[in-house]
């Protein structure tokens, strides 16, 4: 689910997987590991969450 949420942000952001990862967690991986199966801890996830929640609140 949050996979799909961040491909999204991705695809209406135009913006790269691995700046993404870059600027959410630190890990230019980050969407290449998601899709190979990569299951993030609950930490980790809320960071992501954090970093959606602010770039699609500051795009509005």
């Amino acid at each position: 689910m949050l996979l799909l949420r961040i491909e999204r942000h991705l695809r209406l952001r135009r913006m790269t997987p691995t700046r993404f990862g870059r600027e959410a967690v630190g890990d230019p991986n980050l969407i290449s590991q998601l899709r190979d199966g990569r299951e993030l801890r609950t930490a980790t996830a809320q960071r992501v969450i954090d970093y959606l929640n602010d770039n699609e609140c500051a795009q509005q």
